[in-house]
């Protein structure tokens, strides 16, 4: 039996993990989030082989406790603020994460953990100064407190195998899209107006361009490098090679949904809304070893499940 920690837990990506990892009986998971941005209801059920936390990574006491409660084999750090518009008002929150990076670390060297990962973002990358986007090109141009925080946790997962030997995976995540993301990101938030024939808004003229995977790729690549011992002290990214504009976005959500919504253009945000992503993904091809979900696809699925969710919810 193997001991997972999941912090985060109540987060998009870290409740798709535990609930994949949980198809398997062979892992027990703990999860852990100070639910500022997660929330129960994207939680597993509570069984003899999950168990979840409410407990703050950033204070040393509550997530040491935790640590030498368990014998935790892997550790998954994906506790963060996340957001543009939250990390960009909250910058000082953001820069706390610093100190959940360095107890993790310690903790996790401290208590014999066999390899520990880190969900970095695409933001480290800031403005690209070429394409696609290859992990070992940083250019380290990006002033916003989250880039920062995500780089230097990056050094610090680095400096831990390079002083310890701890190992270490860090996946550098694209847009992630899927059920369980909240209204805080692009593709449920224009989903949802979409269906509900709401004004779609976007800032600026809608030619920055994203990329969007879908949940199940990015978690079918995650539990492949865990199970598989892939990419250890190396740096991963997670997402589609497939770029949208943000209003070519809205306008297939639109048409897919036989929407009556309308284009609302804002004014472009002052920072960190970047103008391109398109990340080399050649390495996660490796480890997939299979075609990726169309968006088209994945659309399909959300809007399944949203439809799902009214009737259950009486919506």
């Amino acid at each position: 039996m193997k001991s997972v920690l999941i912090t985060g837990v109540a987060g998009n990506i870290g409740s798709a993990l535990a609930l994949a990892l949980l198809k398997n009986e062979n892992y027990t998971i703990v999860g852990v989030d100070n639910l500022s941005t997660g929330a129960r209801h994207k939680l597993p059920l509570l069984t003899d082989r999950f168990r979840f936390i409410k407990s703050d990574v950033n204070d040393y006491r509550e997530i040491s406790a935790i640590f030498h409660a368990n014998n935790f084999d892997y550790v998954f750090h994906f506790a963060a603020v996340v957001g543009v518009q939250r990390t960009l008002a909250n910058p000082l929150l953001v820069l706390s994460d610093i100190d959940g990076i360095k107890n993790i670390l310690s903790l996790s060297n401290n208590c014999s953990v066999k390899k520990v990962f880190y969900s970095s973002s695409s933001e480290v990358y800031g403005e690209p100064v070429s394409l696609p986007q290859h992990e070992a090109t940083t250019p380290l141009n990006s002033r916003l407190p989250y880039a920062i925080v995500k780089n230097i946790g990056e050094a610090f997962f680095r400096s831990y195998y390079e002083e310890h030997g701890l190992p270490y995976t860090i996946f550098r995540f694209f847009n992630t899209y899927g059920p369980n993301q909240s209204e805080d990101f692009v593709v449920p938030r224009f989903l949802k107006a979409a269906l509900r024939h709401e004004p779609i808004s976007i800032y600026g003229d809608g030619s920055q361009t994203r990329t969007f995977c879908y949940i199940e790729d990015n978690i079918d690549t995650l539990i492949s490098c865990l199970e598989n011992d892939l990419f250890t002290n190396d740096v991963l990214n997670i997402g589609s090679d497939i770029e949208f504009t943000i209003k070519s976005l809205a306008e297939l959500l639109i048409k897919m949904t036989n929407s009556k919504s309308v284009i609302n253009y804002l004014s472009p945000l002052k920072e960190g809304d970047m103008t391109r992503r398109k990340p080399d993904i050649s390495k996660m091809r490796q480890v997939l070893k299979r075609d990726l979900i169309p968006l088209e696809q994945g659309i399909e699925r959300l809007i399944q499940q949203y439809s799902k969710a009214s009737l259950i919810h009486g919506k």
